[in-house]
């Protein structure tokens, strides 16, 4: 063979070589590998928005995922999506009742096994101004997000100071650290469930739990499209209009997607965000104006 001949299969072996390489590096291109192989997790709203792109991301790392959400059918259709190849169920629970709420938690942790992840996650109340806000609408919040959030982990948190292994992550709101405006139940609420969340931080850390926030800010999920259709009722100007707008006051000129909220929660719940406690996290595209 010619020496011309044998440089030039070299340069093709290399060229497949690299291919090869490349191939295979996209494969994992997407995929964080945060080793969450037998570890539980408890995923609250899991049937749409970040909840279920949280719940996918924890089943993809290895994760047991438990959904827990009202609706029974939408349940099951997330259940089947679930990838991975871990012991996957769900919960039927309405988070207006926390006492309810608490008993079916506690009668699945009987009969399954306890939680090493807790991710709070409750659909925002209804906009408007603080003013004019009803004393139940205060007390619905109230109940859904801060008490149902406290119940939640006086259940699972026994479990986690056995394993030596905890993580709460709680979703709420980038309103934590700079209030919005037409959404003052909600800023008020959040702000609770906030200095909730790092009384507790402060409490657990030594038994290697972490309790942190995940403070999205606008988010393609149903809600953040009925603020926008709000907006443009109250405003006169289009939803389109009224959704430009909204993804102009943000750095990055769009919405997050789910996934992209989901995959700062799932890093939280692993074991390299463990000394990462007690902290308010936004995710926004850098719209909040505070450090």
């Amino acid at each position: 063979m010619s020496p011309e001949r044998s440089r030039e299969l070299t340069y093709k072996t290399k060229i497949i070589k690299l291919r090869e390489l490349s191939d295979h590096a996209k494969k994992y291109t997407n995929k964080m590998n945060l080793n969450l192989n037998d570890k539980n997790a408890l995923v609250c709203g899991s049937t749409q928005g970040i909840g279920k792109a949280t719940a996918m991301i924890l089943a993809e790392e290895g994760a047991n995922v438990t959904l827990i959400a009202r609706n029974e059918d939408k349940l099951k259709q997330v259940l089947s999506e679930l990838p991975g190849h871990g012991n996957h169920n769900y919960i039927v629970a309405d988070f207006s009742n926390p006492d309810t709420l608490k008993i079916k938690v506690s009668e699945h942790i009987s009969k399954h096994d306890g939680f090493h992840i807790l991710v709070n996650n409750t659909g925002g109340p209804k906009g408007g101004p603080v003013f004019s806000a009803e004393i139940n609408e205060f007390e619905a919040a109230f109940t859904q997000h801060l008490k149902c959030n406290h119940v939640l982990a006086q259940t699972v948190v026994p479990f986690m100071k056995n394993e030596g292994y905890g993580r709460i992550v709680n979703v709420i709101s980038t309103s934590v650290k700079q209030p919005l405006d037409g959404l003052g139940v909600s800023n008020t609420i959040r702000g609770a469930v906030a200095n909730w969340s790092k009384t507790l931080a402060n409490e657990l850390g030594g038994f290697g739990i972490t309790v942190n926030n995940v403070l999205p800010g606008a988010t393609g999920t149903e809600r953040l499209s009925e603020i926008i259709k709000n907006k443009s009722a109250k405003t006169g100007i289009s939803v389109d209009d009224a959704s430009q707008a909204m993804k102009n006051a943000v750095p990055a000129k769009r919405f997050a997607k789910p996934k992209e909220i989901a995959n700062a929660i799932a890093f939280l719940t692993s074991e390299a965000a463990s000394y990462i406690n007690g902290i308010n996290l936004p995710v926004d595209g850098g719209r909040t104006k505070s450090l």
